[in-house]
């Protein structure tokens, strides 16, 4: 019987958040796993992911087709990882989600890989979202090229390392109020370990061929019911201030410009005003986390594993009343 350790996978992006997760997932059934990264000399912490040897690192950026091609020599399984949440110089979305999305999924048709990609809920071609657009411009490049590739789409993924959780715990821990934009759009918040178990069950074989999934998490939930259960968890007591849409996006136009937790595009706004749930449809089709024999895990559940870290005293504070 052969041994994982025979299939070589190649996953582009492997050093993102949900990269990391599918890495260490895939180390831990003995895949031999090559990283597909644009500065391989910063993925060093990938090593320790694996045994000595089962994880190497490789140069490769989506807008140069030649180097995905030498990244995915030989490999039996590439997976899509590269995504960007905003755009920045030469790193369009069109450019990375859409046109880089294409470019590896004909790689890898001509080289007789099996492919995985990874999109989001939310993809659409007619979304006024110009992240929505790519990423339903990558999804039908994919197909194009491999009909039988199996593309994930995740709702918001939370998790140690993520842009999310963190992102607003962050800013609970700076200023007395925060604002509240989406209050009422429904988001299905997802386990980041857990979409990195559906996509090594699919470097398995136990996914459908040419199917779409869309993977959510067990709630849904509003951004209002998301931003309170993580202060609540951070233990931290901003007041939320609703901010409509209009002014919002105008916020946008000068914030895209700030650093770290207070960075806030236009186009983040845009998505925010439509609901990012598992669809009806995916359900019926089995198409979801629960349709991998896969029991998501809750916000509830993981948060408070790396949220404390936002609390006054950290995790020796006694949570207030």
């Amino acid at each position: 019987m052969a041994s994982n350790l025979d299939t070589l996978v190649t996953v582009f992006g492997g050093s993102g958040f949900l990269g990391r997760n599918v890495v260490r997932a895939l180390c831990r059934r003995d895949y031999r796993v090559r990283v597909a990264v644009r500065r391989p000399e910063l993925a060093g912490y990938l090593q320790p992911s694996g045994k000595v040897g089962q994880v190497h690192t490789v140069q490769a950026n989506v807008r140069y087709p030649a180097s995905i091609e030498a990244a995915l020599r030989d490999s039996q399984i590439v997976i899509n990882l590269v995504g960007i949440l905003a755009e920045g110089g030469a790193q369009s979305f069109d450019a990375v989600q859409a046109k880089g999305a294409e470019t590896i999924a004909k790689a890898a048709a001509a080289a007789g890989a099996q492919l995985i990609h990874v999109s989001a809920i939310g993809a659409d071609a007619e979304s006024p979202s110009r992240y929505a657009r790519a990423k339903a411009a990558g999804e039908a490049a994919v197909l194009a090229a491999v009909p039988s590739a199996t593309i994930f789409r995740p709702s918001v993924m939370f998790g140690p390392e993520d842009q999310f959780t963190n992102r607003f715990a962050a800013l609970a821990r700076m200023s007395p109020v925060l604002p509240l934009i989406g209050g009422d759009t429904k988001m299905q918040p997802v386990y980041v370990g857990d979409v990195a178990t559906a996509v090594a069950d699919a470097v398995d074989g136990k996914a459908k061929a040419g199917a779409t999934y869309e993977l959510g998490g067990p709630e849904v939930l509003t951004m209002r019911e998301i931003i309170e259960a993580i202060l609540a968890i951070a233990d931290r007591k901003p007041m939320l201030m609703p901010l409509p849409f209009g002014l919002a996006r105008f916020k946008a136009n000068f914030l895209q410009f700030a650093p770290g937790a207070l960075k806030l595009t236009p186009d983040q706004v845009t998505l925010l005003a439509r609901d990012n749930v598992v669809s009806d449809a995916a359900k019926a089709a089995g198409l979801t986390l629960e349709g991998l024999g896969i029991a998501p895990d809750s916000l509830e559940a993981i948060a408070p594993q790396y949220l404390w870290r936002f609390r006054a005293a950290g995790q020796f504070q006694r949570k207030s009343a």
